[in-house]
């Protein structure tokens, strides 16, 4: 039995809106690998859901009701630090890696850093002195940057980070548990899909790089007939949109329908016959990970992290356009028999790379590297 080590998980909020970081899922395994969990918000969120979740699993949650790049950050978190008596700081993302950096710094204590995203988009000014200004903490002040797939790892070098720092550790997710048929049974119905339909679930957040549009033309290309539901999952600024842009489209409107916000998505993939992802970009997408832990052939697009996710025994990769996209889809659409053969090859690869315990092991590690 190891020691337990008192990690700080430094995060700019813990909206569920907001970039999804498996804080809830670590904590249900944490314990297990002598990790006590911490986690301090810079911003205070409304919506409780993942707060509550890890008050309920035992995890101190602090929320200090700060705006980004507030200056009062550092001293703020470092209190909470000491307070707590962390032994490791833990960053999530952008503005977490700047202030719990300087934290750490004030609270003498080491630094590992995960971004979660790989950053590549155009900048103005301002946006570009901010992720120098980042670039320069995680350099200066991060023993270990966690990269949480090899083309981030990648992208990690490119940005001047020394190889040497940078270690490959994949995020993980709980593992779902069997299904319940009843359950699977309602939620299908209640989303109206009929006997013989293959459910399809796509859950990547409702914004602009979420791949949504190229997902709905190439809804709108497959063959009437086709026994298919396409069930869109989560929230983000585009929804709206998306719902108009479906309910004008006769060929959508029969087929694509909005589930819920914040509907448990564990139990939505346990309904599903297979998950498509569409996006242009992603280091790791955790909707993915998420696909695997349920045992579901995965449609997606061949872009960042995503072939070391999915690959052609476990899902089918595509480019990004919609003829080959609505390709795929039908195919498995129409072929039980093929999803079933991939999705039980997508859950040995959960069970054997992505799955909590085993992430909780390989970060306690990184942890113990950094306190010796």
């Amino acid at each position: 039995m190891v020691a337990p080590l008192t990690v700080a998980h430094v995060v700019p909020t813990l909206r569920p809106g907001g970039p999804e970081i498996g804080l809830v899922d670590l904590a249900e395994v944490a314990s297990g690998a002598g990790i006590r969990m911490l986690v301090v918000a810079l911003a205070t969120t409304s919506d409780t859901t993942h707060v509550g979740a890890l008050r309920r699993l035992g995890v101190p949650v602090v929320e200090l009701g700060l705006a980004p790049w507030d200056p009062r950050g550092a001293v703020r978190v470092a209190r909470a630090l000491r307070e707590r008596q962390a032994q490791v700081v833990h960053t999530h993302l952008a503005a977490a890696d700047v202030v719990g950096a300087a934290a750490a710094v004030r609270a003498r204590l080491p630094v590992v850093s995960t971004l979660h995203r790989i950053e590549n988009e155009p900048a103005d000014r301002v946006d570009r002195l901010r992720r120098t200004a980042r670039i320069v903490a995680r350099q200066r002040f991060t023993a270990r940057t966690i990269a949480i797939s090899q083309v981030q790892r990648e992208w990690y070098r490119g940005l001047g980070v020394p190889a040497r720092d940078v270690v490959l550790v994949p995020n993980g997710v709980a593992d779902p548990g069997p299904v319940d048929a009843g359950e699977r049974e309602r939620l299908r119905a209640a989303l109206g899909v009929g006997e013989g339909d293959a459910l399809a679930v796509a859950a990547a957040p409702m914004r602009r790089d979420g791949g949504h549009e190229l997902l709905l033309h190439a809804v709108e290309l497959v063959p009437d007939g086709t026994p298919l539901v396409v069930a869109l999952a989560g929230d983000g600024p585009l929804r709206p949109y998306l719902e108009s842009r479906v309910a004008a489209t006769e060929a959508l409107r029969g087929r694509v329908v909005f589930v819920p916000r914040h509907h448990d998505l564990v139990a939505l993939l346990a309904a599903a016959d297979l998950a498509l992802h569409t996006s242009a970009s992603g280091a790791q997408p955790t909707a993915l990970l998420r696909a695997t832990a349920a045992g579901l052939p995965i449609v997606a697009t061949r872009v960042g992290g995503v072939p070391e996710i999915v690959s052609s025994t476990s899902g089918a990769l595509v480019p990004l356009a919609p003829g080959p996209i609505a390709d795929a889809i039908t195919a498995l659409a129409t072929s039980p028999e093929r999803r079933a053969r991939l999705g039980e090859a997508a859950r040995r690869r959960f069970l054997a790379d992505f799955e909590a315990v085993g992430w909780a092991g390989r970060l306690r590690a990184v942890y113990d590297g950094v306190v010796a």
